[in-house]
């Protein structure tokens, strides 16, 4: 199908007016306000000679064969694999024999990452592009040793684009240390539905023009660091309910609504020189239909929206080929095929990787993928690796990588970023910080059976200054008389701090607290007891018990997080977030009560 005969309106090809809610004196201002401290916009990375030389003379002697495996991008673990392992045998083949593109990597200990990834290196003709989630910094992958940094929507609230650069930068440095060359961020979906069940904290926000102004101080950052970037998931993941590992997600929104909201950062980070993009498994209805396909396998919304009217030029993956919105509609090898004459470059993490390549080439044979379409795919994954500089050598050097993960400038950094992200969003009776006289603290943590580090650095950071702190650990699996126990704890405490851990997590389809805590926290404020409730993960909590009267986010469990919202509570660190999102009908967009530290 030719791409040029699916164009969109013609209003795509003029600048995009980013508005999430009407103007107003006081929105006015701090819009104009945002807008003189946005980064410049960066040029893309010119190719030198060399590397385009490079790139025009491997590309001429690849097979049709070689040219197809260039574009499948299988997924390997990153923990530590002995050499005669499976799996370390399939990295090798799929590397010597199968000569795939590149590799998606998952967590494991930086020590591993360099060992896999320098012997599969070793083993390929053509270097190996490695990229990798990391939305939550190196040490989301690189684990233990990798710098934990919070969220995207941490980042939105502290609402700095220095330290978005910093993070971005930061990422950079450790992903590049042990061999990984192209990130698969930042999110550059817009959360603009509080049901969302796997986005939420991945975003930046709700605020269109904030969420492109952090995302290019993040992408400006590792671009200082040689990381590439791909951003996700266009055209925008933030307004759905459906998890697409699951089901097919769908954003309903028409022209106007993805002018105004989803398409603004994505513009934004191509015109910054973004090298790649992560086309979602999202059936854009809006546009293409009630039988809209997933956008990864989409002529219209490729071929159309991001290369003709958007002008992406650079590597276009699609979002894994293992998730059910895709796996549900029919064979991985048929989805492959109409990804790639939709105008994906990329084909990511397919079941079966030599059993893709070869319907791949199959349909090249027979006329119904173009050649040329393998070509141009090719072309551009081979200049994302030079652009990377890999034909000048892809191994990493061990020792160098072991000054660089985990460096205590890096924690450092991660440290102001969680203690800037915290938001005070009510505080009606003035808990916070805790007074001197609440002395015996009742601390309720809410988190799933398996988050086993969820409230332990925070309980340790609020011992001390003579305050008892009493432990207690709920689930959705607690009984009612277990909650009953507790209420009589509380009822012994000077004052009940409830901490909640929930996440988006693929897979599991919600956001939403289950079981007794809810009312459990309800009947606590119903009766007057001072209760502060610390949300460290979806910020929509607040809609599980809305009656308590002291309200704080931190945006992740994470070790950093913990220790910020801990110190926030004790008056140790001073309160300067604002909500990146708005929280219905309880706060809006840009709340957030501001404390000095005591």
């Amino acid at each position: 199908m030719d791409a040029r005969r699916l164009s969109l309106p013609a209003w795509l090809l003029a600048p995009l007016l980013l508005t999430c809610s009407p103007d107003t004196p006081e929105t006015q201002t701090q819009r104009t306000a945002a807008a003189a401290e946005a980064p410049a916009e960066a040029p893309p990375r010119p190719i030198d000679p060399e590397a385009q030389t490079w790139v025009d003379s491997t590309l001429a002697r690849l097979s049709l064969r070689q040219r197809v495996a260039q574009l499948v991008m299988p997924w390997i673990s990153g923990q530590s694999a002995s050499t005669t392992s499976a799996e370390f045998q399939r990295l090798m083949r799929w590397a010597q024999e199968d000569e795939v593109g590149g590799l998606i990597i998952s967590t494991g200990p930086p020590d591993a990452f360099i060992t896999k990834l320098n012997a599969a290196q070793a083993r390929a003709r053509v270097p190996l592009l490695v990229v990798t989630d990391l939305e939550t910094g190196p040490g989301m992958r690189l684990s233990p040793g990798g710098t934990y940094i919070p969220p995207g929507m941490a980042l939105g609230a502290a609402g700095s684009p220095e330290l978005a650069r910093e993070a971005g930068r930061i990422t950079g440095r450790e992903a590049r240390a042990v061999g990984i060359h192209m990130t698969l961020g930042p999110v550059l979906d817009v959360n603009s539905d509080p049901r969302n069940p796997i986005i939420n904290v991945r975003s930046f926000g709700e605020d269109p023009q904030a969420v492109a102004r952090l995302a290019g101080a993040w992408i400006a950052g590792a671009r200082e660091a040689n990381l590439q970037t791909a951003g996700k998931h266009f055209p925008g993941h933030g307004d759905t309910e459906v998890d697409s590992h699951i089901g097919l997600a769908a954003v309903s929104g028409g022209a106007e609504r993805l002018k105004s909201v989803e398409l603004g950062p994505f513009r934004a980070a191509i015109r910054q020189g973004m090298e790649g993009m992560l086309v979602g498994h999202i059936a854009v209805t809006g546009l293409e239909g009630a039988n809209a396909p997933p956008a990864s396998l989409s002529p219209r919304i490729i071929g159309g929206l991001l290369r003709e009217q958007l002008g992406f030029q650079g590597v276009a993956f699609t979002d894994a080929l293992n998730m059910g919105a895709v796996t549900r509609r029919g064979s991985v090898s048929e989805a492959s095929i109409q990804a790639l004459l939709a105008g994906a470059d990329i084909l990511l993490q397919p079941p079966g990787e030599r059993v893709v390549i070869d319907a791949v080439v199959r349909a090249v044979e027979s006329g119904r993928i173009p050649r040329a379409r393998i070509d141009e795919a090719a072309r551009r994954v081979l200049t994302a690796k030079a652009t990377a500089g890999l034909h000048r050598g892809a191994k990493v050097n061990r020792e160098a990588a072991g000054r660089v993960v985990g460096a205590p400038a890096h924690a450092e950094v991660a440290r102001r970023i969680a203690e800037g992200s915290i938001v005070l969003a009510r505080d009606r009776n003035n808990l916070v910080p805790l007074r001197p006289e609440a002395r015996r603290i009742l601390h309720v943590t809410y988190a799933d059976a398996g988050s086993t580090a969820a409230g332990r650095a925070m309980n340790a950071a609020l011992a001390g200054q003579g305050r008892q702190i009493d432990e207690a650990r709920v689930s959705e699996r607690t009984t009612a008389a277990e909650f009953a126990a507790l209420q009589r704890r509380a009822e012994a405490a000077d004052l009940v701090i409830a901490s909640a851990y929930v996440a988006p997590r693929e897979y599991r389809a919600s956001v939403a607290i289950a079981g007794g805590f809810p009312g459990f926290v309800e009947r606590l404020a119903a009766a007057g007891k001072p209760v502060v409730a610390v949300s460290l993960g979806s910020p929509y909590l607040l809609d599980a018990f809305p009656s308590v009267p002291t309200y704080m986010l931190a945006w992740n469990g994470s070790m950093v997080s913990q220790r910020a919202a801990a110190r926030a509570l004790l008056g140790a660190a001073p309160i300067t977030g604002r909500l990146p999102v708005s929280l219905p009908p309880h706060h809006r967009l840009g709340e957030g009560i501001q404390r000095p530290a005591r």
